[in-house]
């Protein structure tokens, strides 16, 4: 794969670089990491689901567009929906960035990042919500949490948003594979991210491309260590 293909790639722009998984698109290099993963969390009693994979740049947008214009609710790091109607487009962007990458910029785009759940572990009745409560002391994934924990680096996954580093709001259930994310990043460039906004629809995009150094640096590689 040339370099320019991987940008997009690493951008959302290209699905050359995936797989298909139990119905979900995946990295290539993830593979065989992900179903040793599977197995030991099988035999640890958790039935380990992908939630969410890969997400295309114009997925994001979707995503992106309907926060920025107020269709679907912003929320804070308390899980509260906030009131954009009175912010800047540059608060919005970042009020939007806590919880949804920029287009472009969302480390779904990767494939080697996954959402993942045990559905064996809810109650009857009880359908996954993605929210932190799921994955604390009382919710139904907190034993799941814990054994990710213990066990995600021996298969060589981490967890990017383990904990609020002043970006990215936590997300106990967002997994990524070391080697093949690294490699992606490296060509998820701002130079590349303004690239994939340019000529796209996204919203506050004028906003996005002027200030993409600091929303680079606070909410694309502030990640946490594995």
């Amino acid at each position: 794969m040339t370099l320019s293909n991987m940008a997009a790639c690493a951008c959302g722009l290209c699905e050359a670089h995936l797989t298909k998984y139990k119905g979900k698109q995946i990295h290539q290099g993830i593979i065989d990491d992900y179903k040793a993963l599977e197995l030991a969390a099988k035999n640890a009693g958790f039935d380990l689901e992908i939630a969410s994979a890969y997400r295309s740049f114009e997925r994001q947008s979707i995503i992106w567009n309907n926060k920025f214009s107020g269709i679907r609710p912003i929320l804070s790091i308390s899980n509260e929906p906030i009131d954009i109607s009175d912010l800047s487009e540059f608060e919005i962007i970042k009020a939007i960035m806590l919880y949804s990458a920029m287009p472009g910029a969302s480390r779904h785009h990767f494939g080697t990042d996954l959402d993942i759940y045990a559905p064996n572990m809810l109650a009857k009745g009880q359908s996954l919500q993605l929210e932190p409560w799921e994955y604390n002391q009382s919710g139904p994934f907190y034993e799941l949490n814990l054994w990710l924990e213990e066990n995600l680096l021996q298969f060589g996954f981490y967890r990017p948003y383990k904990s609020f580093q002043g970006g990215v709001a936590p997300e106990a259930w967002h997994i990524s594979h070391m080697q093949n994310s690294d490699k992606m990043m490296q060509v998820q460039s701002k130079d590349n991210l303004i690239k994939s906004l340019v000529d796209s629809n996204v919203l506050g995009k004028k906003v996005l491309i002027e200030n993409i150094s600091y929303l680079h640096a606070q909410f694309v590689t502030n990640l946490c260590a594995p």
